[in-house]
């Protein structure tokens, strides 16, 4: 049995995207989220980088699952699992077939910002699980945490290293907000990218053969098509850095010439200096003590920690506490 439910319509994408274009394209130095990479085009350009030998996390993670679903089933007893980015859900069917030999899972519900992507998985997953009642949430995981559907003993996975997308301020926000939809001793799945040797990390953000370079421009078609404006992509350049106090990489894009760019929707001039850089995406890169630290003062508890033999990745099952009540 499938199910979907909406939280988000376009008007709302188209909402979000204006005002995200316009702080960012405004503010000093210039930025854009990394969720607008995501139609279409970005989305197979994204699964195209997932197979490259640079990109080491997706297939890394992939590996930890298979040989962790089993106990995380048997952990957890989950009677429902929540994924939130879910995408094509593809590494997901790890822990739904170990959770479904444990005996205790009775519903998936993935919940993604696309709803053409996620009615897609929906379908293809109710074909794969007949069984199952799976209900997709149309919805941002920064928005709609507290409209996911209720239930007994859940597990949120929230994989892929995405957390790291968020800076710290958004991390916190985004931890407090889930703690609060979950009630204590639910659990977070949640797959963390560790630190590492920059010589390893950077080519994972500028592969050799372009696709992460075709993939960050993405992000300008999507604004010349949605909002009518004329940036031309071939003059920018893609940049990866890496940056050792933070301890994220930032993709950027940087300007090849001075040059002026309208959005025409917005009614918009915005001047790029030849070699002016707009930041499009951070990603965070962990360490264990660090993200357990940042779990407890969200409310949750590390209770399982797995990763690969080269330490690259880390899959973390956390356990939400007991809130304590504050006296007013």
């Amino acid at each position: 049995m499938t199910s979907l439910e909406k939280h988000l319509d376009e008007r709302d994408l188209a909402r979000s995207l204006r005002a995200d274009v316009r702080d960012g394209l405004t503010a000093t130095p210039k930025r854009l989220p990394p969720k607008w990479f995501y139609d279409a085009r970005g989305s197979r350009l994204f699964e195209d980088i997932t197979r490259l030998p640079e990109y080491y996390p997706t297939r890394t993670e992939r590996a930890i699952l298979a040989s962790s679903a089993a106990e995380i089933a048997r952990l957890t007893d989950a009677k429902t699992l929540v994924e939130l980015g879910s995408g094509s859900s593809e590494k997901t069917r790890l822990l739904l077939d170990a959770m479904l030999r444990q005996g205790t899972l009775g519903s998936f519900v993935p919940l993604d910002v696309s709803e053409s992507a996620l009615r897609e998985a929906v379908d293809a997953l109710g074909v794969a699980y007949p069984g199952l009642a799976i209900t997709g949430v149309v919805g941002d995981m920064t928005r709609h945490l507290r409209q996911l559907p209720d239930g007994d003993n859940r597990v949120v996975a929230f994989l892929g290293g995405t957390i790291g997308n968020l800076v710290p301020s958004e991390r916190a926000a985004f931890l407090g907000d889930l703690r609060s939809a979950l009630h204590p001793g639910e659990w977070l799945l949640l797959g963390a990218d560790l630190v590492k040797d920059p010589g390893t990390l950077v080519p994972a953000y500028d592969d050799a053969a372009g696709v992460t370079a075709e993939f960050n421009k993405n992000v300008l078609r999507v604004i010349n098509r949605e909002l009518r404006a004329d940036f031309d992509p071939s003059a920018f350049e893609h940049v990866a850095v890496w940056d050792p106090e933070r301890e994220w990489i930032e993709m950027r894009l940087r300007s090849g010439r001075d040059q002026v760019v309208h959005v025409k929707d917005l009614d918009l001039d915005v001047a790029f200096a030849e070699g002016e850089e707009m930041r499009t995406e951070i990603s965070a890169k962990f360490r264990r003590a660090g993200l357990t630290a940042e779990l407890a003062a969200s409310g949750f508890a590390l209770r399982h920690w797995w990763s690969d033999p080269q330490d690259w990745f880390g899959l973390a099952l956390a356990q939400a506490e007991t809130i304590p009540r504050v006296r007013p």
